[in-house]
């Protein structure tokens, strides 16, 4: 039976367990990133560990996310995170370099290496060929410090592409497809991969916009194999050396196999505020809208936007239109001012901003109160743009540019219009924005930690007897945007736990954070797939500091399950679900003989005191897991080890 490509990868890489779907694996980490809303913490966290060199190939230390500086919050993380980075031999990405998925894709990417990211995109290096996974700021910290990361072997979804896109339609509209047809749930505990004729067809920028948005799946990574394409466009950026041939074996067994025909998508949109909210552009209709934002890590290439920049030649934005676009890195954006499309899109009315994540994660360019945003980002969480109220819409760039033309949401296949082919263009090494280890040792090498840093939250070893209040019960797919909102107003605070704190759950409950200390230890009721969306470990650390000692719900998205274990907070999941409904707020909940039950293996009891009832869960922790869910959390695990 031959093996997958991912299999092949994990394997090459593997240092102890066996390729069991279901049991964990420790693999060797190549490569590492980070960027400033998370590394604060993984640097805070490196530094605990009291580690005197990093055990990767290659370590980046990205800042594209705090870039808006208001006061000197963003500026100071920055000066910290660059001052650790030279502290350890980490590569430091300055401000305006660009985004680090984009980046790493371009500079740093190498087909058949792993890449763990602290950051959920991550998984953009498997357009390379790599695999590539998001994963919380410790995990992070831990693999630059011993070179390892621990995971569950995933099961393998195989993604059959046969035909070729038509005019209009384009890498986004697969991976909302395929979105369409799996949900946001649908890639939990899997790797996605992709195979077949189709791919030959699609760019590795292609490939990279779909395992990209293939986080929103829940997937632990997604994958494309690394051929003909992959060397050109390795070439392009003067890395051919890079290259290697990649793909699974011809009688590769995949546990699922999803077909798509490339020939018959049309363009599509994920409707408010779910990504596999998914219609046709058709079908949705010309809605009025308000503003078009054009960038992230998702679809910001060069490609992406010079066809974004025909599009919009000789038009005019539409008066009723904002239109921003971002472009992914300083190489593609000096290419554009170059060549000319740069004054195209300006001249057609388009707003061009930094580069960097920006409008995505709410960092400016809020919509108006009520506002249709089309959008051709990963998100569209309720909230998450910045307005609470704001109707957001995901499509793809030329969806995007067309509709800014219009004023409405406008189906590129029946415009009428002709679209360009894209030349291929190659690209000149800019090392402007890069600081490089000094060589300097640790010693040498003070950090630089302004005052707005503060230490993060460590949880105490569990106790036999564990007594709690239940200070929230949220319904399914709650976001780590609604655990922990991320936007102008907080991004500058990433480092500053107690401030984030009065925060927590606002867009949920408001009263959350006040119930918590007066109950002094909580725990949190959830729905399905609770905690999807980014790998920020505040949505973690945050309620660690609030009191929450353990989270019952019907499913865990699989970054926030590692990460509240990481903070030794117990993820719980209901045996029977019919059990979600018995419980309320305030109920008063214990679990006895903790210890011994979570050593044992099985279901872990938990009382309510307050109705009376049982109610079984289920943890299924593996070894580490447990070893650190009674030490209290990974660090509290590594210090005693």
């Amino acid at each position: 039976m031959g093996k997958t490509l991912a299999y092949k990868i994990l394997d090459a890489h593997r240092l102890a367990g066996d390729m069991v779907p279901g049991t964990e694996i420790t693999i060797k980490i190549d490569q590492t990133l980070t960027q400033d809303s998370t590394g604060t913490m993984v640097y805070l966290q490196l530094e605990a560990m009291n580690v005197d060199t990093i055990k990767t190939e290659l370590s980046v230390a990205y800042i594209d996310h705090n870039m808006l500086q208001t006061g000197f919050e963003n500026a100071d993380d920055h000066a910290f995170i660059k001052s650790v980075a030279q502290r350890h031999g980490v590569l430091f990405s300055k401000p305006g370099n660009g985004i680090c998925h984009q980046l790493q894709l371009e500079s740093f990417g190498i087909p058949g290496k792993t890449l763990l990211g602290s950051d959920s995109h991550t998984p953009t290096g498997g357009g390379l060929g790599m695999i590539a996974i998001g994963a919380g700021g410790l995990d992070v910290a831990v693999a630059m410090a011993k070179g390892t990361y621990s995971l569950t072997v995933p099961k393998i979804i195989g993604v059959h592409l046969t035909g070729k896109l038509r005019p209009w339609v384009s890498a986004k509209d697969v991976i909302l497809y395929v979105l369409q047809k799996l949900t946001v749930k649908g890639g939990v505990g899997k790797i996605v991969e992709y195979f077949g004729d189709g791919v030959k067809e699609l760019s590795v920028t292609d490939r990279a916009t779909i395992t990209n948005m293939g986080a929103e799946l829940g997937a632990t990574t997604s994958v494309f194999p690394s051929d003909e394409n992959t060397r050109l466009y390795l070439a392009s950026q003067g890395r051919e050396q890079d290259y290697v041939p990649l793909c699974a074996d011809n009688d590769a067994v995949y546990d699922e196999i999803l077909e798509v025909d490339l020939s018959t998508l049309v363009p599509l949109a994920a409707k408010p505020h779910s990504p596999d909210n998914v219609d046709s552009v058709a079908n949705i209709g010309e809605i009025k809208i308000d503003q078009v934002a054009i960038g992230s890590c998702t679809n910001s290439s060069y490609t992406d936007l010079m066809k974004v920049a025909a599009i919009l030649k000789g038009n005019r934005v539409h008066e009723n239109v904002s239109l921003v676009i971002s472009p992914g890195s300083s190489r593609i954006l000096k290419k554009l001012a170059e060549n000319g499309a740069l004054a195209d899109m300006i001249a057609a009315g388009a707003r061009i901003i930094e580069n960097g994540c920006g409008p995505c994660i709410g960092m400016g360019q809020s919509p108006r109160s009520a506002g249709v945003s089309l959008r051709t980002f990963n998100r569209n969480f309720k909230g998450r743009s910045g307005t609470k109220d704001a109707q957001v819409y995901l499509v793809s760039p030329e969806t995007a540019a067309i509709s800014a033309i219009t004023g409405v949401l406008t189906n590129g296949m029946a415009s009428g219009k002709t679209l360009p082919d894209i030349e291929p263009e190659t690209f000149d090494l800019n090392e402007s924005f890069l600081v490089r280890p000094s060589g300097c040792t640790k010693a040498e090498v003070p950090v630089d930690m302004g005052p707005n840093i503060k230490p993060f939250p460590l949880n105490t070893a569990l106790p036999d007897t564990l007594k709690t209040t239940v200070t929230l019960k949220a319904g399914n797919n709650i976001t780590t945007d609604d655990i922990m909102p991320s936007d102008s107003r907080l991004l500058p605070f990433r480092s500053n736990i107690p401030h984030l704190s009065n925060y927590c759950f606002e867009l949920i409950d408001g009263q959350f954070p006040d119930r918590c200390r007066n109950a002094g230890s909580c725990t949190i009721i959830g729905g399905d797939n609770y905690g999807q969306g980014s790998s920020r470990e505040h949505a973690a650390l945050v309620p660690l500091h609030l009191g929450v000692r353990f989270v019952i719900a019907k499913s865990f998205a699989r970054i926030h399950r590692s990460n509240l274990i990481n903070s030794g907070i117990l993820p719980l999941v209901f045996r029977d679900p019919a059990d979600y409904d018995k419980l309320s707020l305030n109920d008063e909940l214990v679990i006895e003989q903790a210890t011994a039950q979570v050593l044992g293996g099985g279901p872990i009891v938990v009382k309510n005191l307050t109705s009376g009832e049982e109610y079984e869960t289920e943890a299924n922790f593996s070894d580490l897991e447990t070893k650190m869910i009674l030490a209290g959390g990974k660090i509290n695990y590594l210090m005693q080890n």
